[in-house]
């Protein structure tokens, strides 16, 4: 706003009419807030501001009553949100029986059957470690041969 010149701005001339064009479409405007019930293409209209409201399918994207869309929003979104609680309350809800369904699926009632197949599987763990281990050491031995070789060759080249 500083680096406004405001004596080149009281120069530019201002075309006829424009005042009494902006008055009426305010008036117009207040009239439309005011009185939501009244039709919109009343007295006073131009053929401009017609022009999305005079078409004869009342489409709103074709020119149809604006108003009845701006009336059934609301009524959709409440709609909407309803909906949305009750699908997020049934999903809760039954997600919380499949949980406990598995977690009964997981006990063992008897604690000497639970020991039985902890061992099972601690068993089937050290097997396969063991296992991995040797081929470790296969893998070693491998690795070290083919270094040593590598080592006699480029003392050799030297």
């Amino acid at each position: 706003m500083e680096g406004l010149n405001w004596k080149e701005l009281e120069q530019i001339p201002i075309p006829e009419g424009l005042e009494e064009r902006l008055s009426a479409k305010i008036d117009e405007w207040e009239k439309d807030t005011l009185s939501p019930t009244l039709p919109r293409n009343g007295e006073g209209d131009h053929p401009e501001s017609l022009s999305l409201r005079s078409k004869p399918n009342g489409s709103p994207h074709n020119g149809g009553d604006v108003r009845r869309t701006e009336r059934v929003f609301p009524w959709l979104a409440i709609a909407a949100s309803v909906a949305l609680v009750f699908g997020v309350g049934y999903y809760f809800l039954n997600n919380n029986e499949e949980k406990v369904n598995l977690a009964e699926q997981d006990t063992y009632q008897d604690p000497v059957v639970a020991q039985q197949e902890a061992e099972k599987a601690l068993n089937l763990l050290a097997y396969n470690l063991n296992k991995g281990m040797g081929q470790m050491k296969k893998a070693k031995a491998i690795s070290d041969h083919t270094e040593m070789t590598l080592n006699k060759q480029l003392n050799i080249l030297k």
